[in-house]
């Protein structure tokens, strides 16, 4: 129900049910987060709706809420009971009923400019104050259009118009989004637009209640606000795993032959599915993984991946799966061989039997009813926020080069019966130093997308990493690795707080796709020199036990750590005592321009 599309009203009317069955399925890998919601407008319902797609999503929000319409006051003047619930998210949940002054016909192009800096300070003031007391993201709904334009078509450009008005304050929101970091700008005006202003102007709803927009709104500004939230913690889905027959094509290509199946501008059908395929292809090209799961075989799906009019390529995707076997055991296949969680893929088959078995077969696997008409499939993707992200890295956009690269690696290596030897082969070359801001997109995803080696499973905000770079008792390490075969990027971090002479590792995470390479190593052995530089007498390491990270449970034994204490909860305590002729970690790859070779 809470995977668009869903019913709106259906929604409403179950939410206290819907809140207790999302609670009682919780993941083992659901995190905890404050959110403090400051509202122009009546939010109660909002919240309702804002936690149910959160849990959806694997978040277990506790709230503040502000009194009606007391944004600015908590915002600039704080209260106590803000203060000590500690957000770690702040939404300033405002709307076009929350402009204070708007133009008239006498004013000049210059009060109407001071009039749309007034209200862009007022905001501004709200972000400055918040960020001084607390270092976590705020976001910001910028405005949706007003529910009458008194100058007709003119008001768009008339500078005395609403509407110009509206986009003039919204222009200033956006490039102080840009400039600002930890300011995030919810699109209510996107949203508005698609549920159609004439019923999103409810002015019954606001005299009487006080909400902002129309109640059968709310669900859906609830799922896009959650999607948000998501992507600033790093869950958001990674991979599409796509149907090919009357999913990717219309027709069968088994039994129509590749051109028999409608695809191209020569049919208004095969136009929409090339349509479609452009959408995903940009998916693709922003850092998505794409993968088929098809009841093919194989030669037929790679010959329909191969059709001339066709966008998608057979390259484009991580795997291709097409085979006769039950979808839901080759999506968990596809899992496997990406080395994802189920959680981080969504399913899309035009065939209502093959969803339902893949969604209740799998349930962390999310399975959108896209129904059977390739023209709605873009509009529910793309409005269900799966994807949802909150700055693209050069990661990013390498991501599917990256991944061949890595099939390359793993090739050659097959090829060698003495790992050491095809390691010495790969040539590789790290950089390893202190965060650098042009990384903090970069780590940021890395701190809250890694799972598997990660051996506190803390998460922070791009705010909290940018504070780490300020402080003197932390040491903050990034490390990239270049081979022969490309540019794996940044793909490790390590922190560190120095208390009395220790340096306590906070963070240590490294992605999956270097694994076994000895990055690890390099990383340790800066580390001690670092901590040293600091006047540190010994490293405490700290593993916490997770689901998914008991690869790297023995990690500080290896690295020749004396375990402290060992907790019933799996979770342990080490400790490396830096003495002078302590050894450094033998590994096979050259760190920083100028450091020799360690062998």
């Amino acid at each position: 129900m809470l995977v668009f599309p869903s019913d709106p009203a259906e929604i409403l009317r179950k939410k206290k049910a819907l809140r207790r069955q999302l609670l009682n399925s919780l993941p083992t890998s659901s995190i905890k987060k404050r959110i403090a919601i400051l509202g122009g407008s009546t939010t109660s319902e909002f919240k309702d709706c804002f936690e149910l797609f959160l849990l959806r999503k694997g978040i277990q929000p506790e709230f503040y809420e502000s009194d009606f319409d007391k944004f600015y006051e908590d915002s600039v003047f704080g209260t106590p009971k803000l203060d000590s619930f500690a957000p770690e998210v702040i939404y300033i949940f405002t709307s076009v009923v929350n402009i204070k002054h708007w133009p008239d016909p006498r004013h000049t192009t210059n009060d109407v400019q001071e009039l749309a800096s007034a209200e862009f300070e007022r905001l501004r003031l709200c972000w400055n104050k918040l960020f001084e007391r607390f270092a976590c993201p705020v976001i910001q709904n910028n405005f949706e259009f007003p529910s009458y334009r008194m100058l007709g078509n003119a008001d768009f450009t008339d500078h005395r118009g609403s509407i110009n008005f509206v986009n003039t304050i919204n222009a200033k929101i956006a490039s102080e989004a840009s400039r600002l970091p930890g300011l995030y700008i919810h699109d209510l005006c996107y949203d508005a637009s698609c549920y159609g202003l004439d019923n999103w102007h409810d002015r019954v709803a606001w005299h009487a209640y006080k909400f902002a927009f129309a109640m059968l709104a709310i669900p859906s500004v609830a799922n896009s606000s959650a999607s948000q939230v998501s992507a600033l913690f790093g869950k958001t889905s990674k991979c599409l795993v796509l149907d090919l027959d009357n999913t990717l094509w219309g027709g069968v290509v088994g039994d129509d032959g590749v051109n028999g199946i409608q695809l191209g501008p020569e049919s208004p059908q095969g136009a929409a599915f090339i349509e479609f395929q452009s959408y995903i292809k940009k998916l693709h090209d922003r850092g998505v993984m794409l993968a088929v799961c098809s009841k093919n075989d194989k030669s037929n799906a790679i010959e329909g991946l191969n059709h001339p009019s066709g966008l998608l390529r057979p390259d484009h995707f991580e795997t291709i799966i097409a085979n006769w076997e039950p979808k839901n055991e080759n999506v968990a296949q596809i899992a496997k061989v990406l080395n994802i969680g189920l959680d981080s893929m969504v399913f899309i088959d035009d065939n209502p039997a093959e969803r339902d078995i893949v969604a209740n077969s799998l349930p962390q696997v999310i399975v959108p009813e896209v129904g059977k008409y390739v023209e709605k499939f873009i509009s529910i993707i793309d409005r269900a926020g799966f994807f949802e992200t909150i700055s693209l890295s050069t990661e990013d956009l390498n991501r599917s080069r990256m991944y061949k690269e890595n099939t390359a690696r793993e090739a050659l290596a097959q090829s060698f019966e003495n790992y050491n030897q095809y390691l010495i082969t790969l040539q590789m070359e790290a950089e390893i130093a202190p965060f650098r801001s042009e990384y903090f997109d970069r780590i940021h995803q890395l701190v809250n997308k890694t799972n598997q080696f990660n051996l506190t499973t803390k998460r922070y905000s791009r705010e909290e990493i940018i504070s780490l770079t300020k402080s003197i008792s932390h040491i903050t390490l990034f490390g990239r690795l270049i081979d022969k075969f490309g540019d794996n990027g940044l793909v490790s971090i390590v922190t560190a707080e120095i208390k009395q002479s220790i340096a306590n590792i906070d963070l240590w995470l490294m992605s999956c796709r270097v694994l076994k390479r000895g990055m690890e190593y390099a990383m340790m052995n800066t580390l001690i020199n670092e901590a040293k530089n600091h006047g540190a007498k010994e490293i405490r390491g700290f593993y916490k036990k997770s689901n998914k990270n008991q690869m790297v449970a023995g990690l500080f034994s290896e690295l020749g750590f004396l375990l402290v204490k060992q907790f019933p909860s799996g979770d342990s305590e080490w400790k490396l005592i830096l003495t002078p002729n302590l050894a450094p970690k033998i590994h096979y790859i050259k760190v920083n321009p100028n450091e020799p070779q360690s062998l």
